[in-house]
């Protein structure tokens, strides 16, 4: 990791010293080092991309493209950093400056509809989206597409999307959630589970996905938890979202006995399951 510091020192000297013992221009010493700051620059933005606090990353990119706004790389980095920090109002804005600048590309189109989406506007993020030729297949671009026809209710032209976007990329068990999500918003529960199973398959961490295929088969009525691998505190948050479902569903004796066996399996005292039993129970003695 050292090795690029030592090189740049060693040009360092050898520059020096050659400008002292031959009398060498020091402007083309400087257009030297100019070449050799904007490779290391490079590599830095690339680094603050990645960063684990965000914020400092949009500190960085806030100066360099102030001091370099004719630059699209900045600017994109910036927008970049802004929707990692989660400051989503500010990342339009910056999405929107990436769009106006004449090297954009259809990719930063994109960009800008998913901030508007994560910021809310949902008729403007359609209306970037629809600019775009439809020349520009991507698996970000049809995800999207497909969750601004889901806000539209418009079910045939989401679930043309989504199986699109899910043939566009290698890690398709996000978009199968959102899938499933859409369908169990539907009233599709079969289908929902179905999605749902697919997307664990795919990647069996997604705890978003166990939790909601555990919602849409007790919404059908069936209170026993999936063969899908889950810790013990995943178990029992998985136990308390069923028992929330079966009371939704009317079972209320079936949601207090799944509740308490939440508690008793969480290694540590589960508030949520304690409150939503107690809330229980005093309504049914009332």
């Amino acid at each position: 990791m050292r090795h690029p510091f030592i090189v740049t020192l060693c040009i360092a000297g050898a520059f020096a010293l050659s400008a002292c013992e031959k009398g060498i221009d020091t402007e083309a010493v400087d257009r030297e080092f100019q070449g050799v700051n904007v490779i290391d620059g490079t590599n830095l933005n690339e680094v603050m991309l990645t960063v684990s606090d965000p914020n400092e990353a949009v500190a960085y990119f806030q100066r360099a493209s102030k001091a370099e706004p004719e630059r699209v790389d900045l600017l994109r980095g910036l927008a970049i950093s802004l929707i990692r920090a989660k400051r989503h109002t500010e990342g339009v804005a910056a999405w929107a400056r990436v769009v106006d600048h004449e090297e954009a590309t259809n990719s930063d189109r994109v960009e800008l509809a998913d901030a508007l989406i994560r910021n809310n506007e949902w008729d403007r993020a359609e209306t970037v989206l629809d600019a775009i030729a439809p020349t520009h297949e991507t698996y970000k671009r049809y995800r999207l597409e497909a969750m601004i026809a889901d806000s539209n209710k418009e079910w045939d032209k989401a679930d043309s999307f989504y199986e699109t976007a899910v043939g566009l990329t290698t890690t398709p068990a996000s978009v199968m959630n959102n899938w499933g999500f859409s369908k169990l918003t539907r009233g599709d529960y079969a289908g929902a589970e179905r999605l749902f199973t697919q997307a664990i398959q795919n990647d069996n961490s997604l705890f978003t996905a166990k939790n909601n295929l555990v919602l849409a088969r007790g919404a059908q009525g069936n209170y026993v938890l999936p063969v899908v691998p889950m810790t013990q505190i995943e178990r029992a948050e998985l136990l308390h979202s069923m028992g929330l479902a079966a009371v939704k569903r009317g079972d209320v004796v079936t949601g207090q006995g799944l509740m308490r066996e939440a508690i008793d399996t969480h290694p540590q005292h589960f508030e949520a399951a304690a409150r939503s039993l107690k809330a229980l129970e005093s309504n049914v003695v009332n």
